[in-house]
């Protein structure tokens, strides 16, 4: 309409007034006709607010057109058009700067926030302070003098609104009981603030004022005088009529609908201020209340309904209305519609202090009382009217969001029951005290008063127990005792109270803030708080709970009453409700322990604490000898379990036991506790009444004490013995010590007549009085007695001094409760769920989650089992999955004998638990029990340390200082500092890796709460101040109970969780990457290059260009500085094979080089800088842990599912790159679950992700020894890669022929012809398959087939050509090298000098630590093997303690074993045996750990070669030979044949030189089946040579027995001379044995020129290679076999087999060789020998 262009201005006014007669705005119609534009806004704007956003953006772009008409409404719209043409151009640029602003939040924001902005969303202006305080308290309250606390009663005409929302329960409900972190408390703060913020902004709009929200229901009220009554109905009705119109019904995002209905009321009303000092709280009472009330009951959903008397009160004839059946009511059907120039006039006539009116002077201010100036003490006072535990949210500057949580507590609802004849003003005293008093029961339990209400139900009270800041571990019971204690109090001292109801709930409830941001109140709803207030109703003037209460309090069962069930308006089914009867003088002596002695058998995991209580037990009985054992433990450690089981074992044992379990009641009762513990070692427990306790009192003590003093006892054992004259003449002193006396003659008798075992449960819970005279007692008496106590930080009071005296006696035993051990809580869950085996998902659950602790357990158990998680199958039907990638890592725990027989005697009917296949365990939240004890110590807290474990909780169990402080909002170093320390000194926190933290901020720190504690305590030099300081700036910190973690994670709001994710992930992105030390880039090769362009667009758009990917860009520029510019050229059949001579010099100048290199290298290691920018140590596992794993968790926090994917891969691989086989099955487990629901969601990975899982599976299967999954995987991967790998021989062949002629052309040609950027795309792909085809290469070469030798050599040819693609330099020279061993290990002697020439020649051109430390260290370790292989055993020594160094810092184990075997090969060839013994004690601590059994295995190899082949030992051969029969069918070992082959045959060498030849036959066996499975290796070689003097000693036992077999084991072991000889060309270094052992046989067949031949040829090698240990034994056995000088005996068989350790050993002593004696039979002949 404001178009300059007439005609379409015109048509835009005729089209509006036709939209406004279709909607039958008439209002509209009539502005439209009159072209005032102005109004027109106005008027849209008033009639739907929640569109005002929406009507706002729609007019900037009329901001951008030609037409200056056309800007200046659309600014006038905006509402800035008085400064459109403002004289100051400040004022002006503000202008220009908003509109900017309101076009980028337009541009930026969600469809739906453009579109929906409800009230909640939009913040008032000016709100002020005190406004914020202001805004939980009615105008009504801000009218009256606060100066003031007079709590009169005040009157007033007005009217009453009471509008209830159906649904709020139900949506309260769905999403307290929702299993996973989506469905959170700020999702329903939404979407009930979503809609009732919506309402109240309407209410607001007409001047209403909210009195209360009382849980989804809202009182308001119109105050007004008398005469003005008829009009603010009408005013009412509107308001009503227009809210009905909008809001009546409301669909939520989970499915359920929210309705409204409303009733109103008017009339005469009074306030009523209750309270004390600290609190206050208002209620408005009158026959208007009760009317309103009734009202809303007669509504259905959409309703409006008026009371009788409002009906009366109305302009009638505006209303079409409705008579409601058999009441006064009526039902609204139709009013008359109100002008807005006419709701004006009306409001015109009332004053600002009578309506919520909007100033004029303060336009767009919703609610003027949010604009408050700050006044001291009306801020005091106000501050009364809100919850304590809402106000440290304020104060703590926290916002509305923070308020609400879905969170565990307890519920009571109190109704007052007042008189039938009782006047206003006694019902308002009697409400006044009654405030109080409760106030004052409920304050010691930090319990609240969240609402006080008067409707017809009497006076009814909301409490609360367990809010934000109160909750203690107790609950239920102060709860409970809260109860019993106010219905005592008001219905014994408030006379004019007739009745008081009681009832109490515990469960999940939603606790926060419902309303709009102007006026909300904080509220407590949920299907627990309605089922308290139908107890309440149902059971009138009992104090009645459900059976959470019940169950939570654990109280015993006497202290309760089952109530008959009741049919309740709203609640389905109740469950069992219970009478609360509380202690009582009948209950008090029959109280035994609770817990019954688990039907499985003896307790699990408490085996220590049994055997010290049966140590007791036996001296007691024995020799009675007094001992008191007090067990301490945390809540639900087991203390109840652990007594049972003891009482359990008492009784077996003949032993009468008196067993007692107390309650925190009894701690506030005289005598409690000694008198339930006496009183059942007397047998008083059966008696009802005190005559009878009287007449077994007498009997008992008759004869113990005179009958004068029996009145001593009365108060303990509440009897009615009559006072004498001699006890009435005492004082109080000498009574005591009379009782005293007595006491101790009681359980004198008692200990020496029955020998009693006293077991007392909750031993923290006796009274001061029982503790002062047990102490007294105890001192002289001989018992033997149990206790258990809660640990000291989880009591709420402390002990007295006498109960520490007695835990301070000598013969007391203090023993603190650990946690259970992970098999211990697996077994336990077995016997709970009655199953033999878990999933992989569940053990890992329920041993994190737990932390140890049973009760933990059990509720984890308990909610799994409730929301049907868990499915059981017989165990016959779950087949063998030996080889699925699922039960990789699955383990079958047996629960206990007794367990599986209780599923059937035959086994037959045993059962597994599975998990249901749509459920994600790590998504699900905690049990509310779990979460309650979390909340009771979080609430604990002070709120600065609250804020650091709520933000370290987003973070993860495992934290870095670093992150932690990045992510705090405004906290200094200082702040944080002091904040950690002192979580640290309570055991929340737990340091980690002190040692280190100090100095590097990318590894972990590790320490403890009491080394900081002790720290704080010493006086601290100025280096120590400085560590510290460095570890707090750059340490790392996990939490101790993760627990505590989990709970404190859920209380964030989804919004600020989500917000926070993305904030980590902004910061740890720039450390995802491997360490300086092993080169930098990603785990997966080049992996950020294959999806670079989706993450590198992502990274920049969330996260900013400092956030992307700095250090992948200089680890990528590296790598393009080391791209062959030409490769070396190798020489081929074709030009002539290098000779060996010529190989032998290449090698032996790499090595030389490589020395020269690192000769700066420090002997050890240290945490200095070897290169500039290449660090050290290697800090890879702290990055996986600190990084990228918290990386994936935050990705899948804020849903973005490619990025979660990217970094599981990545953790994956960083595992696997740390040797942690399980964690990276776990992260490709997870990888998986997030693979299925992408593509649930219709999405698909990337090829290249893909082929990456399956790459990662293959490895992970690879290093468990399933083999065959392995290399199905890994083709499935090559396949997606574009690089298929053939599968049959043919196949095979012609891919051989391909390879070699792709190798020859690349020769020729190097310079490529894809474009650089090209290349550099492909770089993932050829790394990937690089890393595929080497895992093909180990897969097959563990196999005997021709097929899979010819396999491997392919996949290994492969490679070669795939890394000459690449053109990355160090890739070839690992490639070469990796192609060369596999040559040495098929027997491939040219080849092997080809490549392994080739990559010496390669190793000179590329800069040694430009692929990192990890490549130097590799590089390192095939040197040192070729040097010891090719018989240098002095350059393969010094190399190997580089590479060991190396492989030191790298912290990588399975190389430095492998570096280990080799170093310890060549230092035991040249007899440095103290050098050995060093090795050999660091390759021990290396392979310590129970999954390294290859290296292991390898330590085993090296023990056994110091006891065949020196005569020394470090691990006895019985060690070595049970590890060989304990692992030999293990998978890992069995891939392994080279080991195992030589722990067979150095076993069967061991029996055979010890002429134990049936031991011999087993091993030696099982060797020879494996011979033809390995290939030509060192360690296949030196096995093979134990072999060959296997077969020399069988000849010469032929030999001695004149055996038949004689010849043919005479021509068996010549042909295997010849193939070991053979095998070893590839291993020179072991020339020497094979010649030695072929001198023996020819020297047994009287061949002795041929021998002396070998004997010299093998004296010359051991000359060229240093080979002492061979020569010395060659010199030996050449004395003894041709000069008959040889020792006389031999010294070897002497010692066998108690050899001298080899810390003993020194060079020169080497008598201890076997000697290969010549058969007996040969000396009685003169041609020795068998003749052919």
């Amino acid at each position: 309409m404001s178009e300059q262009n007439q005609r379409a201005a015109q048509a835009a006014q005729k089209a509006l007034v036709s939209a406004a007669q279709l909607l039958k705005w008439e209002e509209l119609k009539q502005l439209a006709r009159t072209g005032e534009t102005w109004k027109i806004g106005e008027y849209l704007v008033l009639r739907d607010r929640s569109r005002a956003e929406q009507y706002l953006h729609q007019s900037l772009p009329y901001l951008e057109k030609p037409e200056a008409s056309l800007r200046e409404a659309s600014v006038k719209f905006l509402a800035l058009q008085p400064l459109e043409a403002d004289a100051e151009p400040s004022v002006r640029c503000l202008v220009t700067q908003t509109v900017l602003d309101l076009r980028t939040a337009r541009e930026r924001s969600p469809p739906r926030a453009l579109t929906m902005s409800c009230a909640w969303e939009r913040r008032s202006k000016h709100c002020s302070e005190l406004g914020e305080v202001a805004a939980y308290v009615p105008d009504l309250i801000l009218s009256e003098d606060l100066r003031h606390e007079a709590r009169c009663v005040q009157n007033f005409h007005g009217v009453l609104l009471f509008a209830d929302v159906s649904g709020f329960t139900a949506l309260t409900e769905k999403f307290s009981q929702s299993v996973s972190l989506e469905r959170g408390a700020d999702e329903l703060t939404q979407t009930l603030n979503d809609y009732m913020g919506d309402i109240v902004e309407e209410l607001l709009g007409f001047g209403g004022d909210i009195l209360k929200f009382a849980g989804d229901a809202v009182l308001v009220l119109w105050r007004v005088r008398e005469t003005q009554l008829r009009d603010t109905i009408s005013l009412v009705l509107q308001c009503c009529r227009q809210i009905q119109e909008k809001y009546s019904v409301r669909d939520t995002d989970v499915g359920l609908k929210l309705r409204l209905k409303i009733g109103i009321s008017a009339g005469h009303m009074s306030l009523l201020t209750v309270g004390d000092r600290k609190e206050q709280h208002f209620l408005i009472l009158g026959k208007a209340v009760g009317e309103v009330w009734q009202a809303q009951n007669l509504a259905s959903a959409s309703d409006i309904i008026l009371s009788a008397s409002c009906w009366e009160l109305c302009n009638q004839s505006q209303v079409k209305s409705k008579r409601v059946k058999g009441q006064g009511a009526v039902k609204v059907t139709g009013v008359q519609r109100m002008s807005v120039s006419e709701r004006e006039e009306l409001f015109s006539k009332f004053t600002r202090a009578q309506l919520n009116c909007r100033s004029p002077e303060m336009p767009g201010v919703l609610r003027p009382a949010v604009t408050l100036a700050p006044h001291r003490a009306q801020g005091k006072v106000l501050r009364k009217y809100i919850p304590a535990s809402v106000l440290r949210k304020i104060d703590d500057r926290q916002p509305l969001a923070c308020l609400s949580e879905l969170r565990p507590v307890t519920c009571l609802f109190v109704k007052l029951q007042f008189a039938a004849k009782v006047n206003l003003t006694q019902i308002c005293k009697a409400i006044q005290d009654s405030s109080v008093l409760i106030s004052e029961i409920l304050r010691p339990h930090k319990g609240e008063i969240n609402k006080i209400s008067m409707f017809d139900k009497g006076c009814t009270l909301l409490c609360v127990f367990g809010l934000p800041g109160g909750k203690l571990p107790c609950e239920s019971v102060c709860a409970l005792e809260s109860a019993i204690k106010i219905s005592t109090a008001c219905s014994g001292r408030l006379g004019k109270i007739e009745a008081v109801s009681v009832g109490v709930t515990s469960g999940t409830a939603f606790c926060g803030v419902v309303g709009h941001r102007v006026r909300h109140e904080y509220t407590v709803m949920g299907q627990k708080v309605n089922l308290a207030a139908r107890l309440m109703e149902h059971y009138p003037g009992l104090v009645s709970c459900d059976a959470a209460t019940y169950a939570a309090s654990r109280l015993p069962r006497s202290y309760f009453k089952e109530l008959p069930k009741a049919q309740m308006k709203g609640v389905g089914d109740p469950g069992t409700v219970y009478q609360y009867l509380g202690m009582s003088q009948k209950l008090i002596f029959g109280l035994d322990l609770m817990e019954e002695r688990s039907e499985y058998g003896p307790l699990l995991g408490r085996e220590e604490e049994i055997a010290l209580f049966e140590s007791a037990l036996k001296a007691y009985r024995t020799c009675h000898e007094s001992s008191i054992l007090a067990f301490e433990g945390v809540l639900g450690s087991g203390k109840s379990h652990l007594l049972t089981e003891l009482a359990f074992l008492g009784q077996a044992a003949g032993h009468r036991v008196v067993a007692v379990e107390l309650t925190e009641l009894n701690l506030k009762q005289v005598y409690s506790a000694l008198r339930m513990v006496l009183a059942m070692a007397l047998g008083l427990q059966a008696c009802q009444s005190c005559s009878a306790r009287q007449l077994v009192l007498q009997a008992k003590l008759q004869g113990l004490m005179a009958e004068s003093s029996y009145c001593l006892l009365n108060d303990i054992f509440l009897v009615k013995f009559p006072l004498s004259t001699a006890v009435s003449q005492m004082s109080g002193t000498q009574r005591q010590m009379e009782l005293e006396l007595v006491l101790k003659k009681v359980l004198q008798k008692t200990v020496e007549e029955d020998g009693v075992v006293f077991v007392i449960d909750n031993a923290h819970c006796i009274d001061s009085p029982s503790w002062s005279l047990m102490w007294s007692v105890l001192r002289d008496v001989s018992i033997l007695m149990v206790m258990s106590f809660t640990a000291s930080h989880c009591r709420r009071q402390r002990l007295c001094q006498a109960a520490v005296d007695i835990l301070k006696l000598p013969k007391t035993s203090c023993v603190r409760l650990g946690e259970l051990k992970p098999s211990a809580v697996v077994q336990k869950a077995c016997q709970a769920l009655g199953v033999v085996s878990l999933p992989q998902d569940l053990e890992t659950l329920l041993t994190q989650r737990s932390y140890g602790i049973p009760y933990y357990c059990e509720e984890l158990l308990r909610y799994l089992l409730g929301h049907d998680m868990l499915l059981f199958h017989p165990l016959g039907k779950v087949g063998k999955r030996e080889d699925k990638w699922e039960s990789l890592f699955t383990s079958v725990t047996e629960a206990s004998t007794t367990a599986a027989a209780r599923s059937s005697s035959a086994g037959k009917d045993r059962r597994v638990c599975t998990m249901r296949p749509d459920v994600t365990l790590q998504n699900t939240v905690l049990p509310p029990t779990l979460k309650g004890i979390a909340l009771a110590e979080l609430d604990s807290m002070k709120p600065s340390e609250q804020m650091v474990l709520k933000c370290a909780a987003i973070l993860g169990p495992l934290f870095s200082t670093e992150l932690l402080f990045h992510i705090l909002p405004g906290w200094s170093r200082a702040k944080l500092n002091k904040a950690l320390n002192a979580l640290v000194r309570c055991n929340i926190l737990k340091w980690l890796n002190a040692a280190k933290g100090a100095e590097e901020s990318s590894v972990p720190t590790e320490g403890s709460g009491t080394s900081l504690e002790e720290e704080s305590d010493a006086q601290k030099s100025s280096v120590e101040e400085s560590k510290q300081r460095a570890r707090l700036e750059s340490g790392v910190l996990a939490f101790c109970a993760p627990l505590l973690q989990e709970a404190a994670y859920e209380l964030w709001p989804k919004g600020q969780r989500v917000a926070l994710h993305h904030k980590c992930t902004a910061f740890l992105e720039r450390h995802a990457h491997k360490c300086q030390c092993c080169g930098g880039g990603d785990f997966v090769a080049f992996h950020r290059l294959a999806i670079g362009s989706m993450q590198e667009a992502e990274s920049c758009e969330e996260h900013g260009s400092d956030c992307s990917w700095r250090n992948w860009e200089a680890s990528l520029a590296t790598s393009e500085e080391m791209k062959l510019d030409e490769l070396p050229a190798s020489t081929d059949a074709s030009s002539g094979v290098p000779k060996e001579k010529s190989f032998l010099e290449e090698i032996f100048r790499a090595a030389k080089r490589f020395l020269a290199k690192t000769e700066w290298m420090p002997k050890v290691p240290s945490k200095t800088q070897w290169t500039q920018g290449v660090e050290c140590s290697c800090s890879c596992k702290a990055i996986v842990d600190l990084v990228l794993v918290p990386l994936a968790q935050h990705y899948m926090a804020v849903g973005n599912e490619a990025r979660a994917f990217y970094y599981l891969l990545e953790g994956a691989a960083a595992y696997l790159h740390v040797s942690d086989n399980y964690l990276a099955f776990r992260n490709l487990q997870k990888a998986e679950v997030l693979r299925t629901l992408v593509a649930k969601k219709g999405n698909a990975l990337a090829c290249f992700e893909e082929a990456t899982l399956l790459s990662l599976k293959g490895e992970v299967c690879y290093h468990m020894g399933q083999t065959e999954l392995a290399k199905t995987m890994i083709r499935k991967a090559l396949s997606l890669l574009k690089r298929k790998f053939p599968t049959t021989s043919t196949g095979t062949a012609l891919q051989l022929v391909l390879e070699k002629s792709e190798y020859a052309s690349r020769k020729k040609n190097r310079d490529s012809s894809v474009p650089q950027e090209a290349g550099r795309q492909r770089l993932p792909w050829l790394f990937r398959q690089s890393h595929c085809l080497s895992l093909l290469q180990q897969l097959f070469s563990l196999e005997s087939a021709a097929g899979s030798r010819r396999l491997s050599r392919l996949a290994a040819l492969m490679k070669v050509n795939t890394a000459e693609e690449s053109e990355d330099a160090s890739h070839v020279l690992l490639s070469y090298l990796e192609y060369a061993l596999c040559c040495q290990n098929l027997g491939c002697r040219e080849e092997w000098l080809q490549y392994g020439r080739a990559a010496m020649q390669l190793s000179a051109e590329v800069q040694l630590f430009g692929g990192g430390v990890l490549n130097t260290a590799s590089f390192a370790q095939a040197l040192s093997h070729l040097t010891l292989s090719l018989g240098n055993l002095l350059l393969s020594v010094d190399v190997g303690y580089r590479a060991e160094r190396l492989c030191m810092e790298l912290q990588k184990p399975d190389l430095g074993c492998v570096v280990l075997r080799t170093l310890f090969t060549a230092l035991f060839l040249q007899m440095r045996y103290p050098e050995c013994e060093a090795v050999l004690r660091r390759l021990e601590e290396q392979v310590s750990g129970a999954d390294e059994i290859v290296g292991q295995a390898c330590f085993c190899c090296c023990c056994l070669d110091l006891l065949l082949d020196a005569g020394w030992q470090y691990k006895s051969f019985e060690e070595c030979r049970r590890f060989v029969e304990q692992n030999e069918a293990n998978c890992l070992l069995q891939a392994q044949s080279s080991i195992l082959l030589g722990l067979y045959l150095s076993l069967a060498l061991w029996f055979a030189r010890l002429g134990q030849w049936d031991n011999f036959q087993k091993p030696f066996e099982k060797a020879k089946r494996l011979l033809k499975s390995t290939g030509a290796c060192l360690v296949a070689s030196q096995a093979c040579s134990r072999l060959l003097e296997c077969h020399s000693l069988v000849l010469k036992k032929d030999m001695e027995h004149g055996s038949w077999r004689a010849r043919e084991s005479c021509r068996r072991a010549l042909r295997l001379a010849e193939e070991v000889f053979s095998r070893c060309s590839t291993s020179p270094v072991f020339y020497p044995r094979v010649y030695h052992l072929k001198a023996y046989i020819f020297l047994m067949l009287g061949n002795e020129e041929q021998s002396l031949l070998c004997l010299n040829q093998g004296l010359q090698a051991c000359e060229d290679h240093g080979n002492l240990l061979e020569k010395t034994w060659l010199e030996m056995s050449t004395e003894c076999w041709f000069t008959g000088k040889g020792p006389l005996g031999d010294l070897w068989l002497k010692t066998a087999p108690h050899f001298p350790h080899l810390n003993q050993a020194k060079p020169e002593v080497c008598s201890s060789r076997y000697l290969l004696k010549l058969p007996a039979l040969q000396r009685e002949d003169s041609s020795p020998g068998i003749k052919f």
